[in-house]
């Protein structure tokens, strides 16, 4: 029975805490009570739980380490740099790929002795709102801390948690609005933080503008310093130098690290991607040329975005923009749920293998407003901490086994959590963030502080307690239990940097955009959609407050990612089985496209430089007046409705703007291609397939045939044209769609229907057949002779298909009046799902079938122009009103692209 499944856990649980579980092994088994509600006690009580954990950490360090930089908690002592071998060249410990010393292994890259640990917590005590210890450790810190130490630390790792602790206090400290401020205090910390921007400024002198990695705090960079860096380590500055400058008016800064971050980001690769580790002094990037969203290049995405979201400089915008859509292109996987390292020339796969470091991005995408494939991303990351009690540093997608076992307690996959559940509101992430509690406390917390973890096999421990764990993992943590902290209700521009520093910039240290710059963007409206959790029980004529809300746990893909890392089901997992659930497999849409335009279908060359008779600026967007040769960059909308030409030849087209392609109407004769199909009708037209809503109470049943299908159809050269308004594509009278109708005793279409059949009713139907036995234009004719709109054609085959008639077929079928029934050919594999749809309808008894072209494809109207410049004056006209656009949108391989407009 399932309470004494529970409580064996329970007593387990107690057992265990009375023991010493130095070796734990892995284990899908849930060591703590489930349960499916979250009331604010249970909320209090995970917080209260997060804090004494932190202090208990803190206090350690304080009693056992400082003002030495870290704990070593098995130790019960403290460390700091490397003294006898002071120069060891480690790589990169939090962001940049690992390259081991033969004397050391990440020390001298964080430890520069200046009580590293003190400083990098100060904002945690803010979170906390513990304001007698926030005001005691910046009494510790003005005290003790001195930057002028002959120590030779990373560049980004000092920036991060040192100068970034010391900004965020300073604000704190200073600002008369909050709790913490400090009336004594008269601005040290940002002149602790000005005398360290001053040492770390040297590492800038490189004929790129990229830093070097090191520098010694007191004598500079040294003679022979290697000249290799990471694109995290190098490009994700600008958070901490951009706000250092700002408050204290030194602009060296600001400066010294936009040009870093734009030397990595203009050396980008043809399809925009930027590597992974690059020679600061040629500005080459270094073999074997790969990119990813973890070690080496993380931080790179995420201060784009951030920088742009506290200070408004809209190029990081730009940026983080396109990087996103290049890395969504390329590095996700197929089914979208992970990403891999890729090479950055062709986007190929170059290792199947997900590094720990990348937990943070779905906590970007959160930020960035991509909440559904956040919940995706962070998915994976959830399972491999089921699995193996932790995050291992690097994991390996195609064996399911850990590369390297090892976690020092990295906060990335807790930040994302904090973020979803901000996002969603879902418990989910709460019972993920109280499983993450609990595994800190068996695993890490000792008598002297909280350590990592070498092997998480065995629970071979790290005698090391990170920064970062007091700094950003429990900071988080308490977060996600604190319902009522005040960051939540804060809606200024303050961002959590990389190591989780809380940064601000008041509106005089902001630079607005100059006139200049806001004309050359022109209207600009950024999406940021709210998050819909699944309904059960609705279709797409109901509104929002219909159907039932269900959760994270209730999603069909949910098991799928669990098995994508090969973890087993565990009790909580299969408490939310169904014996009507099912598992899908999913697959992702390409989330970028870039091609070049052809009026005809015909290949054509690239028009580089467009004049303005083929395409212009207006007052919201551009006009196309000729397509040939334009290159065409479009990306998916993060409101999943469709997609966005983003650039159209040389020109950036911003979210909000829309292109307006202008098609001259006139009575001339129909143009064919070679094939004899008319180029002014669709091949391809998106169709929609859907049970009607008359019995809603059988709408939806736990594993039943989906209430609507969406797949892509392939047009006639003859017949009319489903593209246009005709009874086929929006359904007679209805607005919704026609009645789709079969005949048991004429499958084929190949015979004359049985009009005295009453359960037929072929008038204003779209009949449904199959191919054979007869032409194409014989099964348009039989129907359009029963007063059917049309046909819609199971293929044989999943090879798209666009039937043709000779003109000797056309002339002896020329008495019938086809030029308004249209007929339509769907692929073997989409008919075999319409066939399950319609068997569904047909049990139910009183539903139909409903076949329509997507809305989006139908043609608007238009006032015809005659010149070009009545097209102009229209289009400014339009683009000055406050009314939507009329006219079709253009549709690629079934796709809207929902920012543009036909006119004719």
């Amino acid at each position: 029975m399932r309470w004494q499944r529970a409580w064996r856990q329970a007593a387990l649980a107690i057992v265990l805490i009375g023991f010493d579980t130095s070796w734990l092994p892995s284990s899908n088994t849930v060591i703590y009570a489930h349960a499916k509600s979250w009331p604010s006690r249970r909320k209090l009580d995970a917080r209260e739980k997060t804090r004494d954990l932190w202090n208990h950490g803190f206090d350690s360090y304080m009693k056992h380490a400082f003002p030495l930089d870290e704990l070593m908690p098995l130790s019960c002592t403290g460390r700091g740099p490397d003294w006898i071998n002071p120069y060891a060249i480690v790589s990169s410990y939090k962001h940049c790929s690992k390259r081991l010393s033969s004397h050391n292994f990440a020390n001298n890259d964080v430890s520069g002795n200046f009580s590293l640990t003190l400083i990098d917590v100060l904002d945690t005590f803010v979170v906390l709102e513990d304001r007698a210890g926030f005001e005691r450790a910046v009494r510790n810190v003005i005290d003790w801390v001195s930057f002028d130490v002959n120590t030779k630390p990373q560049v980004f790792e000092t920036t991060i948690r040192v100068l970034g602790g010391l900004l965020s206090a300073h604000i704190f400290s200073s600002d008369s609005s909050t709790q913490f401020y400090l009336p004594w205090y008269r601005g040290e910390l940002l002149t602790m933080a000005h005398d360290l921007g001053k040492r770390l400024l040297p590492a800038f002198g490189t004929p790129s503008g990229i830093p070097y990695a090191r520098l010694n705090l007191k004598h500079g960079v040294p003679h022979g310093e290697s000249r290799d860096t990471c694109t995290a380590g190098a490009g994700s500055l600008i958070l901490e130098f951009g706000t250092l400058s700002r408050l204290t008016g030194d602009d060296r800064f600001e400066k010294a690290a936009y040009k870093a971050f734009f030397a990595l980001w203009n050396r980008k690769s043809d399809i925009g991607l930027v590597g992974n580790t690059i020679n600061t002094w040629t500005g080459k990037w270094l073999m074997p040329e790969v990119t990813g969203i973890g070690a080496g290049i993380d931080s790179f995405y995420e201060y784009s975005i951030k920088w742009f979201i506290m200070s408004g400089e809209v190029e990081f915008l730009d940026v983080w923009h396109e990087a996103y859509a290049a890395i969504m292109r390329y590095s996700r996987g197929a089914d979208g749920f992970w990403f891999r390292p890729v090479n950055i020339h062709s986007g190929a796969a170059v290792y199947n293998t997900i590094d720990s470091l990348s937990a943070f991005w779905p906590g970007l995408q959160v930020l960035a407003g991509d909440v559904e494939n956040a919940i995706k991303s962070h998915l994976i990351f959830w399972n491999l901490w089921k699995r193996n009690s932790g995050l291992p540093e690097v994991w390996d997608i195609n064996y399911m086994q850990a590369v390297a076992a090892q976690y020092p307690l990295r906060p990335e996959f807790v930040e994302s959590t904090y973020y979803l559940y901000r996002a969603t509101r879902d418990s989910f992430y709460l019972d993920v963030g109280e499983r993450i509690l609990y595994d800190l406390i068996l695993r890490a917390k000792v008598e002297c502080g909280l350590t990592g973890i070498s092997d998480l096999k065995t629970n071979k421990r790290d005698d090391r307690m990170e920064s970062f764990v007091l700094s950003e993992t429990l900071k988080y943590l308490y977060l996600l239990f604190d319902e009522s902290n005040p960051l939540h209700k804060d809606d200024s521009n303050f961002v959590f940097t990389t190591e989780g520093h809380i940064l601000t910039l008041g509106s005089k240290h902001l630079k607005p955009l100059s006139p200049v710059r806001r004309k050359l963007r022109r209207v600009e409206n950024l999406q940021c959609p709210i998050y819909q959790p699944i309904r059960v029980g609705v279709d797409e004529y109901d509104d929002e407050n219909v159907g039932l809300v269900t959760g994270i746990r209730y999603r069909p893909d949910i098991d799928y990612a669990r098995a994508l890392v090969g973890a087993a089901s565990t009790d909580a997992d299969e408490s939310w089985w169904s014996p009507n659930g099912y598992c899908d497999i999913p697959t992702a849409d390409l989330y970028s496209y870039d091609f070049i335009l052809s009026a005809n279908g015909k290949p054509a060359l690239e028009d580089l430089s467009p004049s303005l008779h083929k395409l212009y600026e207006v007052g919201d967007g551009f006009v196309l007046q000729n397509v040939s040769g334009i290159r065409t960059h479009i990306v998916s909308r993060l409101d999943g409705k469709g997609y966005d030409i983003v650039k159209l030849a040389q020109y950036p087209v911003r979210r909000g703007q829309t292109l307006f392609l202008v098609s001259v109407k006139n009575d001339s004769p129909t143009e064919v291609s070679e094939d004899g199909f008319p180029l002014s009708r669709a091949r391809d037209v998106p169709l929609r397939f859907s049970i009607s809503h008359a019995d809603l109470v059988l709408q939806v049943h736990p594993g039943e045939t989906n209430a609507e299908l969406s797949t892509i159809a392939f047009s006639a050269s003859f017949g009319g044209d489903a593209s246009v308004e005709t009874p086929f594509a929006s359904g007679e009278g209805r607005g919704m769609g026609s009645r789709l109708v079969r005949d048991s005793n004429n499958q084929l279409g190949c015979a004359p229907y049985d009009l005295s059949a009453d359960s037929l009713m072929l008038v204003d139907a779209v009949v449904l057949v199959r191919r054979g036995a007869c032409t194409f234009l014989e099964k348009l004719s039989h129907a359009a002779r029963a007063g059917a709109a049309g046909v819609v054609v199971i293929s044989d085959t999943d090879t798209p298909l666009n039937p043709s008639a000779d003109a000797a077929e056309m002339e002896e079928f020329a008495g019938d009046t086809l030029e308004h029934a249209v007929l339509v050919v769907v692929t073997r594999t989409a008919g075999e799902e319409v066939e399950k749809l319609m068997d569904a309808a047909t049990a139910r008894g009183s539903a139909d079938v409903l076949v329509s072209v997507e809305p989006e494809g139908q043609a608007g109207k238009t006032e015809a122009h005659s010149s070009e410049e009545s097209v102009r004056k229209e289009i400014e006209k339009r683009a000055r009103s406050t009314g939507e656009h009329r006219g079709k949108i253009l549709y690629l391989n079934g796709h809207p692209l929902l920012n543009t407009r036909i006119l004719v």
